[in-house]
């Protein structure tokens, strides 16, 4: 399985994220340190015209974004530790921040289900805050859910009790499954593909493992930082480094966790991706060094 990448923007200075197909073209967002604010921002590539626009300014660190059944757009932002909604008419609202009463930690990615529930990862972010954070966050790492309807007032349920770092994470196609991606850079950590089941009362069963990532002498091999499905429910992740292990690469894994194919990226360290064009038969990728790539030629396409 291999796709024919071009680079449709950048390089830009800093980190790309958050790959989202609006139904004409793609968001993405930039991820900037807290100095240089306005370069914290969602941009809009437009495939029919290979334009690349301005969406939103002053996002404090934006990583994951997701558009809903009806339309939403939701994003995670890290800087001021929640989930936050923007809407058509250019104003943003916070959603729930708090789980058993305390405010929770660095939201890093998301995704709406078709109850409109937020699930959303919730680790403790190795990069600063831009003010001072005066409230303490809670002691451990999650996938945490918003229940619905989502709003400042919803109540916010702790949905997974083993992660330590969890990273990515998107629901199988029946949505009866959660794949996260348990990502630690320590070396002790656990890098791992895991798929949890959605219980019929909403709440999650016992992961099994899909795919672990491992070390070598020169250090960790990166594990999942993004991914998506492909319209067969297939899982497309972006993992490795380039510094060490396989390199950095797409990984397609089946729903049991079988290897179907990989393709190295050209440039950089992948660190999400996003189906899109008419068809969404196009695979888009971000990476940590400022590129956003459009694949084709492979034969899988998504089906969200």
């Amino acid at each position: 399985m291999s796709w024919e990448f071009k680079l449709v923007a950048g390089p830009y200075e800093s980190p790309l994220d958050g790959p989202c197909w609006d139904g004409q073209g793609l968001l993405f967002t930039q991820v900037m340190m807290p100095a240089a604010a306005r370069e914290n921002r969602i941009l809009r590539y437009d495939p029919a015209t290979g334009e690349t626009t301005d969406f939103r300014y002053y996002t404090h660190r934006v990583m994951g974004l997701a558009l809903s059944s009806t339309g939403t757009l939701y994003g995670c932002q890290s800087t001021s530790r929640r989930v936050i909604r923007f809407d058509a008419d250019g104003s943003a609202w916070p959603m729930a921040h708090k789980v058993d009463g305390e405010y929770h930690n660095e939201p890093r990615d998301l995704i709406v289900d078709r109850k409109q529930r937020i699930w959303f990862s919730d680790p403790h972010a190795p990069l600063p805050g831009s003010r001072p954070q005066f409230a303490s966050r809670v002691p451990y790492a999650s996938i945490l859910r918003i229940e619905a309807p989502a709003n400042r007032d919803s109540p916010v349920q702790r949905m997974t009790f083993d992660t330590n770092a969890p990273s990515a994470l998107t629901l199988s196609k029946d949505e009866k499954t959660l794949y996260v991606s348990e990502n630690s850079t320590q070396p002790e950590g656990k890098r791992e593909l895991r798929a949890y089941p959605v219980r019929a009362d909403a709440t999650l069963g016992v992961c099994s493992v899909l795919a672990s990532f491992g070390s070598d002498a020169q250090g960790i091999h990166p594990g999942i930082r993004g991914m998506c499905l492909d319209r067969n429910g297939n899982i497309v992740a972006c993992a490795g480094g380039s510094e060490n292990g396989p390199g950095p690469m797409i990984y397609v894994f089946s729903p049991k966790g079988r290897v179907l194919g990989t393709c190295l990226v050209p440039h950089g360290e992948p660190t999400n991706c996003a189906f899109g064009d008419a068809d969404l038969g196009t695979l888009y990728v971000t990476t940590s060094d400022g590129r956003l790539y459009r694949g084709q030629g492979a034969t899988a396409a998504a089906h969200r």
